[in-house]
C-alpha cells in the first residue's frame, strides 16, 4: 500500500475551495443485525429528475448510524441499504472537508433509492466543521496521516463485501476533498471497481495512475480554479496515456460544488447537474452492475 504525498499537497489547494455556495449498528453486530436494519425503498429516478438530496429535498434520514473500523469506535459512519435481499452493488461515499453532515447522508438514502447498499465514510471520527477554519484544521489533522485514511476506507470496503446483501462489488465516489481522497483510495487501497471524482485533487502522472484497474468517472466546473480545465484535461491525458478508461467532462458556467447543492443555483446548475447525475448512474450501471 502506497501513500501518495504529492496528491496530499494538491488536496491542500482544493480544499479553500470547498465552503459551500436510527439505530446504530455496533462494530461487533452480526450479519443478521445488520440485515434487520432499516431500509429504503427502491425508487430510481426518472429521466430528467435528480436525486432529492441534491435539490435541497431531502427528507428524514432513513439509515443507520455504523461503526464500521474495528477499534476506531469514535468513527461513525451511515448505511443506507435498499429494500430487498438483493444482492445489491455497494458504493462508499466521502464527505467534503466539513465532514459528515445531513446533506451526504441523504444523499446515501438517495443512493440507495437506486439500488446500492451506500456506506458514507466518516473521516474525521465524528466530527463536523462549521467554518472554514475549522474545516481546514480536520483536512490537515486528516492529510496527516493518509495511511489512516486508506485503512479507513479499506475497512468500509471489507464490510461492505462481508454483508451477505452485497454482491461484492464496490465502488468509492466524493465531493472537492472527498473527491480527491476517492482517487487516492483508488490508487492505494484494496481492490475495488468504481471511483467517481467530483471536483477533487488530480494527478497528472500516468506512472501513477497506471495502478488504476478499473474506469474512472468525473465532473468537473468550467469555473472552477480546485482544480482548473487545465488540471482537468492533463489528469485525462495521463489516464489516456496510462490506458484507463475514463468518462471525465467539464460542465460550462457553473463552479466549485454545484452538483451538491443544485438548489443553490437551480436556474444555472440543474442542467449540468442532471446531465451529471444520468452519467453517473450509467457508469455505476456498467462498473457496479452485473
Amino acid at each position: 500500500m502506497r501513500c501518495n504525498h504529492s496528491l496530499l499537497a494538491a488536496v491542500t489547494l482544493l480544499i479553500t475551495a470547498c465552503a459551500p455556495s436510527g439505530d446504530d449498528t455496533s462494530e461487533g453486530a452480526s450479519q443478521d443485525q445488520a440485515a434487520a436494519g432499516p431500509r429504503v425503498a427502491l425508487a430510481p429516478t426518472a429521466p430528467g429528475a435528480l436525486p432529492p438530496a441534491i435539490i435541497g429535498q431531502g427528507g428524514a434520514l432513513q439509515g443507520s448510524d455504523l461503526q464500521y473500523y474495528e477499534g476506531h469506535p469514535e468513527t461513525v459512519g451511515y448505511l443506507a441499504v435498499p429494500e430487498g435481499t438483493g444482492p445489491f452493488p455497494a458504493l462508499i461515499i466521502v464527505h467534503e472537508w466539513n465532514g459528515l453532515v445531513d446533506r451526504v447522508r441523504q444523499v446515501a438514502d438517495d443512493l440507495a433509492a437506486e439500488g446500492y447498499v451506500t456506506l458514507a465514510a466518516d473521516l474525521y471520527s465524528s466530527r463536523t466543521g462549521s467554518n472554514p477554519e475549522e474545516n481546514m484544521a480536520l483536512v490537515r489533522e486528516t492529510q496527516g496521516n493518509m495511511a489512516e485514511v486508506v485503512a479507513n476506507l479499506n475497512a468500509a470496503t471489507a464490510y461492505l463485501r462481508s454483508r451477505p446483501d452485497v454482491t461484492g462489488r464496490v465502488g468509492a465516489m466524493g465531493w472537492c476533498f472527498g473527491g480527491g481522497i476517492a482517487l487516492s483510495f483508488g490508487l492505494n487501497g484494496d481492490r475495488h471497481e468504481a471511483t467517481a471524482i467530483f471536483y477533487g485533487a488530480l494527478v497528472d502522472d500516468p506512472e501513477r495512475l497506471a495502478s488504476m484497474d478499473h474506469e474512472v468517472y468525473g465532473t468537473f466546473a468550467r469555473l472552477d480554479n480546485g482544480p482548473s480545465p487545465d488540471q482537468v484535461t492533463a489528469f485525462e491525458a495521463a489516464l489516456r496515456e496510462a490506458g484507463i478508461e475514463n468518462d471525465l467532462h467539464i460542465y460550462d458556467e457553473v463552479g466549485h460544488g454545484f452538483w451538491l447543492r443544485i438548489d443553490g443555483d437551480p436556474d444555472v446548475r440543474t442542467e449540468p447537474g442532471l446531465d451529471a447525475w444520468q452519467r453517473l448512474k450509467s457508469y455505476l450501471d456498467r462498473t457496479l452492475g452485473d
